[in-house]
């Protein structure tokens, strides 16, 4: 069944994909507030099929933690099923992303109209001030960013070091951060066809407010993201039969 459900998500997901971006691609001579409409309802529509196709359903926890003014939002990163409901719950983020994305024809284009953060991991400190200078405005606009902390997807159980990247935001922009965990990956594993069914969490942690230093910062952020994720995975696996990894 899993195979079966797995297949069928996945020819929904990649023609849908096409089809939106085919039909969709006037709204980038019409500018950002179109870009954001198609862009909604793709995700949306995408959220349903994983939702009732894929069987994979949503809990949250920690919504009192959800700001109302713009912050920085550090989640993990395990699948690609984050990087389409986290917009929802953190209204539309600018989302920083590795630039290779910007460069595929047509979809690219979306992301660029969509006012996201585009970097070239490979810059190294030109990427970090590209980073600083592209949040700017968008926290002065009165919108949030979302920065996956270790810069790519990290399998559960396996782990990757904190990169610079969110510090150089917190410091510079002197906004909260707000740790975000899930155990999504469990679900929808990295990098894999199947899906398996079940409940994804996503819990908002408490916020880190500014005038920490660079060591004590990362150490808070790790260790609050990472304890939390931890225990979702274990919860994750006690839902699927199968030994926490």
């Amino acid at each position: 069944m899993i195979v079966l459900r797995s297949l069928i998500f996945n020819l929904l997901f990649f023609s849908a994909t096409a089809l939106v971006v085919l039909l969709g691609w006037p709204a980038l001579l019409v500018g950002r507030p179109a870009v954001m409409w198609v862009r909604r309802n793709w995700i949306n529509l995408m959220l349903a099929t994983t939702r009732w196709v894929a069987g994979i359903q949503l809990e949250i926890r920690g919504a009192e933690h959800l700001p109302s003014e713009p912050v920085i939002f550090a989640a993990k990163h395990q699948s690609a099923w984050e990087a389409l409901f986290l917009n929802e719950l953190l209204n539309e983020p600018a989302i920083v992303l590795k630039r290779e994305l910007t460069r595929i024809p047509i979809f690219g284009a979306f992301i660029n109209g969509s006012g996201m953060v585009p970097i070239d991991r490979s810059d190294g400190l030109a990427a970090l001030k590209l980073i600083v200078r592209a949040a700017r405005p968008v926290i002065d606009g009165g919108r949030s960013i979302l920065i996956f902390p270790q810069g790519t997807r990290v399998a559960p159980g396996d782990h990757k070091p904190y990169q610079p990247g969110v510090f150089a935001l917190y410091r510079t922009l002197r906004v909260p951060v707000v740790p975000i965990a899930l155990n999504s990956g469990m679900f929808w594993p990295r990098n894999a066809f199947w899906k398996r069914p079940g409940t994804v969490v996503v819990e908002v942690l408490p916020p880190i407010p500014p005038g920490l230093d660079r060591d004590a910062f990362i150490a808070r952020l790790e260790e609050v993201i990472e304890t939390a994720t931890t225990r979702l995975e274990a919860e994750a696996a006690r839902q699927l039969g199968v030994s926490p990894p």
